[in-house]
């Protein structure tokens, strides 16, 4: 089953609802300061069993106390209603996980 490509309008709809999120080519990306490597490495390894349970793969750099993440639907050749999905569940495990 083939994913489509949003439309220009659709992304820019849908970065609304994610405003630290911003867009770049043909992904959307976050970086977020994790003040550890604990944390680091901890918000990586939950945002890695999302994106499995999403079928998705996301680029992503880790640094001492930071991470930068990096969406696109590969297959698509763009983004999709797919990365917007799993951008929301990312800001809502990660402001659990940075919190503490």
């Amino acid at each position: 089953m083939a994913v489509e490509r949003l439309s220009e309008e659709e992304i820019e709809e849908r970065l609304r609802g994610i405003p630290q999120w911003r867009r770049e080519g043909n992904s959307i990306v976050r970086e977020f300061q994790t003040g550890n490597w604990k944390r680091t490495v901890f918000l990586f390894n939950t945002i890695a069993g999302l994106a499995e349970a999403h079928w998705h793969h996301p680029d992503v750099e880790a640094g001492f106390k930071s991470l930068k993440v990096k969406l696109t639907t590969h297959e698509a050749g763009g983004l999709t209603e797919r990365d917007f999905r799993l951008a929301k569940e990312i800001e809502e495990v990660a402001s659990k996980v940075l919190s503490k």
